[in-house]
């Protein structure tokens, strides 16, 4: 079910009822952008740290927008073991553009040729997306419009505005007391504005939205009077409508955030980056705030890419990490409990994913988290590695570091070195000597195929990375020991009395 702007407000209630009613939520976010293009210093390593990672991340999530989000709800049918139904939902949506906000975002060439793929409508992200903001965004704007400080956003706006005032201007001259007319093809935050400047502009007026349009009627001033200080349509109350239908998707968020159902997701922590920044507070400096921001908002969080990681070579599963290859090894033969594990079924209206595979459309992907948790939690209990959104995290499982000892080849740089591996598998390398260099990969095979390859290399040697061996600073401690322990010891053999 796909959702936009259009159909949004009347969705709310039957949103809040699903999420209310979940067992867990399965999550997937489509972004403008992923990575922005940063100078070698700042690009993404397999040597950061998680903290490191982050505050370079960071950077991307502020530069680019969501585009789309995909929900999928898992409730189990009362009074059936083991069955479950998925309401499944696409949200487009697009950053509020209302009074002073004005957000600016990027547009990555290889992310939208991507999407473009995959047949992403950006017809529906650029003319019909949800709007939605964050809380500081929503505290400007929502002391602009109770105030009545704010402004039209843009030169294209006031021109639209303008000509909107002419025409109802005219008609004013004519009309009598009780007529009324119709602004039609004005929907959204446009229509909130244009009865924001026609009602401060022209005191013989009231306006009403409606589903054709805003309709404009004359009224006298004491009637103008009444009608602002009426109990539906005071214009305190008016503008709180306007601020709620600004804060559009935000408001489903806080009734997430609310729900503390689990939230899963497939390597979702750039999902969460931009959960983060879009609908709660701009993203923190510290990664330590960050995880701690995360908790208080979601405390339960299920990456399926860290789940099954841990459960594959016990199983015996071929090594797979895309989520669709994972969903397809665990509706295969490969799953011993393939027959008798959880029974799936989606709701009505939401059966567009029943036959036909929508890959990389949010809401698909959403459901594929929330099957792929129900089939692994059948196979066995689980651990998650990763980040700990409520503590220290978990010691990282990757493969071990490798150490590059170059032999005639002077003045060799991390460059070279690079271009020396990169037709036979990726690294990061990190010069640690002058001839000594750190290869670090995310594969184990490919560790395991280096230190095969280059075993009997006359001029490269690569070996396992030891600390206590390798390390310039444990060395440097050696040789002071040992010069110390040396003039200890002489100082000792000259100081003996002769016999």
């Amino acid at each position: 079910m796909d959702v936009g702007a259009d159909e949004f407000e009347q969705s709310l209630p039957l949103l809040q009822e699903l999420v209310l009613g979940a067992d867990f939520v399965g999550l997937d976010i489509e972004f403008t952008g992923l990575r922005s293009c940063l100078s070698r210093p700042e690009q993404i390593s397999l040597f950061d740290l998680p903290s490191e990672w982050y505050l370079k991340t960071r950077q991307s999530v502020q530069q680019f927008t969501i585009c789309q989000i995909g929900l999928s709800v898992f409730s189990s049918i009362e009074g059936e073991s083991n069955k479950y139904v998925a309401h499944s939902c696409n949200f487009f949506l697009f950053p509020t553009t209302f009074g002073i906000l004005d957000s600016e975002f990027s547009f990555q060439a290889s992310s939208v040729q991507f999407l473009n793929q995959y047949g992403f409508d950006y017809n529906k992200f650029l003319k019909n997306g949800i709007p939605y903001m964050n809380e500081e965004q929503e505290k400007k704007i929502k002391h602009n419009i109770l105030t009545g400080n704010w402004k039209v956003r843009s030169s294209l706006d006031k021109d639209q505005i303008k000509v909107v005032i002419d025409e109802v201007t005219r008609w004013l001259h004519l009309a009598e007391e009780g007529d009324w007319m119709t602004l039609p093809g004005i929907s959204g935050f446009q229509a909130f504005e244009v009865q924001l400047v026609l009602r401060q502009a022209l005191p013989d007026i009231w306006t009403v939205l409606r589903d054709r349009g805003v309709i404009v009627k004359k009224v006298s001033k004491q009637h103008r009077w009444y009608l602002e200080n009426n109990s539906c349509d005071r214009e305190s109350c008016w503008k709180e409508k306007i601020l709620l239908s600004a804060r559009g998707f935000s408001v489903f968020f806080q009734m997430l955030v609310k729900a503390q159902k689990p939230l899963v997701g497939h390597n979702m922590m750039m999902d969460l980056l931009h959960l983060h920044e879009k609908f709660f507070r701009p993203l923190p400096e510290s990664y330590n705030q960050f995880k701690l921001n995360i908790h208080n908002l979601f405390p339960v969080l299920i990456d399926t890419k860290n789940v099954t990681k841990d459960i594959w070579k016990e199983l015996n599963f071929p090594r797979v990490s895309n989520l669709s290859e994972v969903y397809e090894v665990l509706n295969s033969d490969l799953n011993p409990t393939k027959n008798s594990g959880p029974v799936i079924i989606h709701a009505s209206k939401c059966e567009k994913y029943v036959e036909t595979k929508y890959p990389h459309e949010a809401a698909y992907d959403a459901f594929l988290c929330g099957s792929v948790l129900l089939k692994v939690a059948h196979l066995l209990l689980w651990r998650v590695h990763g980040q700990n959104f409520s503590g220290p995290d978990y010691p990282s499982i990757r493969p071990p570091i490798l150490i590059l000892t170059v032999r005639r080849w002077p003045e060799v740089s991390e460059q070279q070195v690079y271009r020396e591996f990169q037709n036979l598998c990726k690294f990061d390398v990190r010069r640690l000597t002058r001839s000594q260099f750190l290869l670090l990969t995310n594969k184990f095979k490919d560790a395991r195929s280096i230190l095969k390859e280059y075993k009997h290399h006359p001029t490269l040697q690569v070996t396992l990375y030891r600390h206590w061996r390798h390390s310039p600073n444990v060395n440097c401690l050696l040789r002071v020991c040992g010069i110390v322990a040396t003039w200890a010891l002489v100082a000792f053999l000259l100081g003996r009395p002769s016999s």
